[in-house]
């Protein structure tokens, strides 16, 4: 068995792993971000404690504990380099969490260890290569290339929302405009969703975002596009243009077997999924398309099951 561990800027989530991939138990407690390194890995020590305890099992029956962190990552030594919302500076939560438990312990990027988890969720034998996508306040990605997490030279490789594809477009919090993560996230969706309001005020869109309270979610500009909205439509329409252009460049520039998308946004299932296909279909390098697209099939679990394989 494993234990894999999320650790988030406002939670930590740890779970008991089978060699299937089932979380047999898990349990969370809040992250205090911004205490010293470790007092957030005595929390997880803790919290991890918790979860064995419950299901009455002992550590010499864990094979490996899995950390999944936010921010760029030493994988080779367990060692966060910098994490923007914790407080975490070149910490080394590998040889931390081993003064509370002498197993091998090992720790990947968030967005690299969800993937991980989606890699083995697809159960495939003939899949080697895949690519995840996290449409939520940012976009979020990892590469699995011959069943391996690919980070790089340096361990932090991978950040498909930091490719440009509109030069000098919208400001993207990395301090570049025009990334992909402005135009593909659920913050830029509900951006231009809370724009269209405003312009078309006699709309279903604006009605929808009038009555949550003047703002916007990644559901309403969608709810208002079943219902013919046309404002609802156009922001729609624009949105799922710009996540097809990167999924493009990521079929023209990795050719995996497989691209899963999850976060917020893959909630609309196959209103965001068939046309992000068809233009797929359409534009990818001489016409060779043999990716397959799907929803992610984990959600939040997809952290916890990739960091416990982190060692496998």
């Amino acid at each position: 068995m494993y234990i894999g561990v999320d650790l988030g800027g406002t939670g930590i989530k740890a779970g008991l792993v089978d060699e299937k991939g089932n979380i047999l138990h898990k349990d969370s407690c809040p992250t205090r971000a911004m205490e010293d390194y470790k007092v957030i890995v005595a929390d997880m020590a803790d919290l991890i404690k918790k979860v064995l305890n419950d299901t009455d099992t002992n550590t010499s029956e864990i094979k490996t504990i899995g950390i999944g962190c936010p921010g760029s990552i030493d994988d080779k030594n367990g060692v966060v380099i910098y994490a923007n919302n914790l407080n975490l500076h070149d910490a080394p939560l590998a040889e931390e969490l081993k003064k509370y438990y002498d197993v091998p312990v090992y720790v990947s990027n968030d967005a690299n260890c969800a993937a991980l988890g989606e890699f083995f969720a697809l159960d495939d034998e003939n899949i080697t290569d895949i690519v995840a996508i996290t449409l939520g306040t940012g976009v979020g990605s990892g590469i699995i290339i011959n069943k391996k997490i690919f980070t790089g030279t340096n361990g932090i490789g991978g950040e498909l929302g930091h490719t440009v594809i509109k030069a000098n477009g919208e400001k993207c919090t990395c301090g570049r405009n025009g990334c992909w993560e402005a135009y593909a996230s659920a913050t830029a969706l509900i951006r231009e969703a809370e724009k269209a309001a405003k312009e078309n005020p006699d709309s279903y869109l604006a009605k929808l975002v009038a009555e949550n309270g003047g703002k916007a979610n990644g559901r309403i500009p969608f709810a208002a596009t079943e219902k013919g909205d046309e404002a609802g439509k156009k922001v729609i329409d624009k949105y799922i243009l710009d996540v097809a252009e990167g999924i493009v460049n990521i079929i023209n520039t990795f050719q995996p077997h497989a691209i899963v998308i999850g976060g917020g946004v893959s909630n609309a299932g196959d209103a965001l999924l068939k046309p992000i296909e068809e233009y797929s279909k359409e534009h990818c390098y001489g016409g060779i398309f043999q990716t397959k697209i799907s929803i992610a099939k984990l959600g939040n679990d997809a952290g916890i099951i990739g960091a416990a394989f982190l060692g496998k």
